[in-house]
C-alpha cells in the first residue's frame, strides 16, 4: 500500500490489510472445497483401495496388502489384451473421428444454401445419449432386425449377412463405428470455430500470389488449426480411453473379451467380481499413462505455438 494510501485509511491495521488480501480468495473457496469434495476425495479414495484388498463379499477384506495388486496385474493377460484393444480403439476412433470432423468442418465453413439445417443434422449424433446409441448400432449390426450386415455382404465386406459383433476377429469395430458416429460432431464443432477465427485476408493474399487451394490449406488452415487439434485431440484421446458406455452397451467386453478394454475391464472387476482393490490398481494404472500422454500434448500444443 502507497504513502497516500496509508495516510487516507490509517484504521487499516495489520491484520485489517491481512483480511482485505485474504478475500479474494475466500470468495473462491466454495469452489474450490467443492471441486476437492467432487474430484480430489474421491481419487485419494480410489488411490487408496489400490493398496488394500477391498472384497464387496469378504468382510474380513479391507486391510493393507501393499504392492500385490500391482504385481497381479503385471502377470495378468487380461488385462494386457485389454491394453492392446484399448490402443486399437482408441486409436481408430480418435483418427477416424478427426477425419472425418475435419472434412464436415471444412465444408460447413463454406455458405451455402440451407447451411444451418445441415449444421443441426451434423451434430445431431453428439445430443444422442451413449446407451442409446450402443442399442440403436447393435441393432443395425443384428442380421435379423438390421441392415447393416446385408449391405456389407452385398459389397463384398463380408461373405454372408453375419453380426460382426459375435466374430471375435471383427466385433471391435462396431463399437468403432458407433464410437466415430457418435463423436464425428465434437471435432466438427470445435475444428469450424477455429477455422472461423482465421483472418479471411490471409487467404485472399495467398490466393493474389498464386497459391491453390492444397498449398492454402497446408500453409494456413493447418498452422492455424494446429493448437486447436492438439488440444481436441487431446481431450478426445482422454475421453475415448475410459469410454466403456457403447462397449458394455454392444458386446459387453465379448465374445471371448475380443472388445475388452481396459475401461471396461475396470467395470467388469469393480461391479461384476466385485473387486474394488484390483478394479482401483487398474485405474491406476490407466490415470497414469493417460497423465503421461496429456503431459506430452500439452508440450508439444506449447511447442506449436512458440513457432
Amino acid at each position: 500500500m502507497s504513502f497516500v494510501e496509508e495516510a487516507t485509511h490509517p484504521q487499516r491495521t495489520p491484520l485489517r490489510r491481512l483480511a482485505l488480501k485474504a478475500e479474494p480468495y475466500l470468495y473462491i473457496a466454495p469452489s474450490v472445497i467443492l471441486i476437492a469434495t467432487i474430484m480430489l476425495v474421491p481419487l485419494v479414495i480410489g488411490l487408496s483401495y489400490s493398496f488394500r484388498d477391498m472384497q464387496l463379499l469378504n468382510p474380513f477384506s479391507g486391510g493393507f496388502v501393499g504392492t500385490e495388486h500391482f504385481e497381479a496385474l503385471w502377470t495378468d493377460a487380461a488385462f494386457w489384451h485389454a491394453m492392446r484393444n484399448t490402443l486399437v480403439w482408441t486409436f481408430a476412433s480418435v483418427a477416424l473421428q478427426f477425419t472425418f470432423g475435419l472434412v464436415l468442418a471444412l465444408l460447413l465453413n463454406n455458405a451455402f444454401p440451407g447451411r444451418g439445417v445441415v449444421q443441426a443434422l451434423v451434430f445431431l449424433p453428439w445430443a444422442v445419449p451413449t446407451f442409446l446409441s450402443g442399442l440403436n448400432w447393435a441393432w443395425l449390426f443384428n442380421p435379423v432386425v438390421g441392415p447393416l450386415p446385408h449391405w456389407m455382404a452385398a459389397v463384398g465386406i463380408l461373405s454372408s449377412p453375419e453380426n460382426i459383433l459375435s466374430d471375435p476377429d471383427l466385433a471391435i469395430w462396431g463399437p468403432i463405428i458407433a464410437n466415430v458416429w457418435w463423436g464425428i460432431p465434437f471435432f466438427a464443432i470445435t475444428l469450424l470455430a477455429a477455422l472461423q477465427s482465421i483472418p479471411q485476408d490471409i487467404y485472399e493474399a495467398a490466393s493474389i500470389d498464386g497459391a491453390g487451394a492444397w498449398r492454402r490449406f497446408t500453409d494456413i488452415t493447418i498452422p492455424f488449426l494446429a493448437p486447436t487439434i492438439a488440444i481436441a485431440v487431446l481431450l478426445r484421446t482422454v475421453w475415448i480411453a475410459n469410454f466403456a458406455d457403447l462397449i458394455i452397451v454392444m458386446t459387453n467386453g465379448g465374445p471371448a473379451d475380443s472388445t475388452q478394454i481396459v475401461s471396461s475391464y475396470i467395470f467388469t472387476q469393480a461391479f461384476r467380481r466385485l473387486d474394488f482393490g484390483y478394479a482401483s490398481a487398474v485405474a491406476v494404472v490407466l490415470l497414469v499413462l493417460l497423465l503421461a500422454y496429456s503431459f506430452v500434448i500439452i508440450l508439444l500444443r506449447q511447442a506449436l505455438l512458440r513457432r
